[in-house]
């Protein structure tokens, strides 16, 4: 047997009562020494093995211990604390359910674990946008999408004042950019688009059924509508931007630009951007940085900037 079928078999033969060493020792054909080895593991794992010395004495579990997960190392429980500290102020909707997680966790850990995931787990924070407050349209999206159920949707559109009612079967929920999208087949439109959790104004559940497509990826469908791809039939144009390394990487880590990086030499990258994007997204997106970036090309692209540019500065002298 491998230590691991010996870790269970003595896990199993604990929950079902209290054994001696010298009991777990001759069911498993092993030595008392291995035994105490074992017992040794489990508690490391986080299993709370009661241990009595004296006549009588030996190795249980507490009644209690049915509610126990199996074993989580040292790694695994700052992973759990961790990926956690990520998912608050997401607008996650089981963030009840994940406090109760990870204080079962803590409650049948040892004190040795318990100040080790602590340090851990105050050693990362997240900085997360504001977002508007959508547990129950996410739990009842997320739900809609693990049992194929067809939702009647009541959405406001970007203008916020049309509000238009349609059914959709949610193929799945995206984080973006501190917005939560779900990416749903729109019986209206007869399509698959992607619809902002945010503008939802209601949502119920019809008897309606319905199969997701086989892999299917919510995250590829929103990035592929964001982005240009080399069948967009839009064509690209090039645009070169000087700066130091530091605006560089801003850049080229953003969602548009990083997408469409075709060279990175110093001091320069070269671009390749459709039209749309590159007069109703890009100049938005540089203005900010001001002088500390020089924009060689396209002559579009800084004309559009400028007029911006004086457009502001026209709005703020009156």
């Amino acid at each position: 047997m491998s230590k691991a079928d010996h870790l269970l078999s003595i896990l199993w033969m604990l929950k079902q009562r209290g054994r001696t060493a010298g009991e777990l020792a001759e069911a498993l054909e092993i030595s008392v020494r291995s035994v105490y080895r074992y017992i040794d593991a489990l508690c490391i794992s986080g299993v709370p093995i009661i241990a009595d010395s004296g006549p009588g004495g030996g190795y249980s579990l507490p009644e209690h211990f049915s509610e126990v997960p199996l074993f989580f190392d040292s790694d695994e429980q700052r992973s759990l604390l961790q990926a956690a500290s990520f998912a608050r102020g997401t607008g996650y909707p089981y963030v009840e359910a994940l406090d109760q997680a990870i204080a079962k966790l803590k409650r049948y850990s040892n004190a040795q674990q318990l100040e080790q995931m602590e340090r851990h787990e105050s050693g990362i924070e997240t900085i997360h946008s504001p977002a508007a407050p959508l547990p129950h349209l996410l739990q009842e999206l997320e739900l809609a999408t693990a049992n194929g159920h067809t939702l009647q949707m009541e959405y406001r559109k970007g203008n916020g004042e049309t509000i238009s009612s349609r059914a959709i079967d949610p193929y799945g929920l995206v984080l973006w950019k501190g917005q939560w999208y779900t990416v749903a087949y729109c019986h209206q439109r007869q399509e698959i688009r992607s619809f902002r959790v945010d503008r939802i104004t209601e949502l119920h559940r019809t008897e309606a059924l319905f199969a997701r497509p086989a892999d299917f990826s919510a995250r590829d469908f929103l990035l592929k509508s964001l982005l240009p791809t080399p069948n967009t039939p839009e064509k690209l144009i090039a645009v070169v931007i000087a700066a130091d390394e530091g605006i560089l990487n801003d850049l080229c880590s953003h969602w548009l630009f990083g997408h469409a990086l075709v060279q990175r030499i110093d001091g320069q990258a070269r671009f390749q951007v459709d039209e749309t994007s590159l007069l109703t997204y890009a100049p938005y997106f540089l203005l900010p940085y001001g002088s500390t970036l020089r924009i060689l090309e396209p002559l579009a692209l800084k004309q559009k900037l400028s007029a911006i540019a004086n457009d502001l500065a026209a709005y703020y002298k009156t």
